[in-house]
């Protein structure tokens, strides 16, 4: 499978919505949508790392597919309020480096 950069995964999911999905749902439609996702992933993640076990025979859900909608619905989201992933990752990175340089090397908790 080629990999494929942030950006190109807006280009995608942007020309998905257009050709396939219609339109994008609004802004808090998708936000909405966004919550319930992660809450898919919580039930799994509380289930094979937490303290809570699967019912018996069910079928062991997908963590990448779930991880996968998530993915989709937040760049949703970057897509329909103009938010480049890439720009605003790279931003991200560099202010979590400045602010955290020291921060989690002198935690003792750690």
């Amino acid at each position: 499978m080629e990999e494929i950069s942030i950006r190109q995964a807006q280009e995608q999911v942007d020309e998905w919505i257009k050709t396939i999905g219609v339109r994008y749902f609004n802004e808090l439609t998708n936000m909405t949508i966004l919550t319930e996702e992660v809450g898919e992933l919580a039930r799994i993640m509380s289930r094979k790392y937490g303290e809570q076990s699967f019912k018996k025979g069910a079928p062991e859900p997908d963590l990448g597919d779930e991880l996968a909608d998530v993915l989709w619905v937040l760049i949703c989201l970057a897509n329909q309020t103009g938010v480049d992933l890439t720009a605003a990752f790279q931003k991200n990175m560099e202010k979590k480096t400045q602010r955290d340089s020291d921060r989690h090397k002198n935690n003792e908790k750690l």
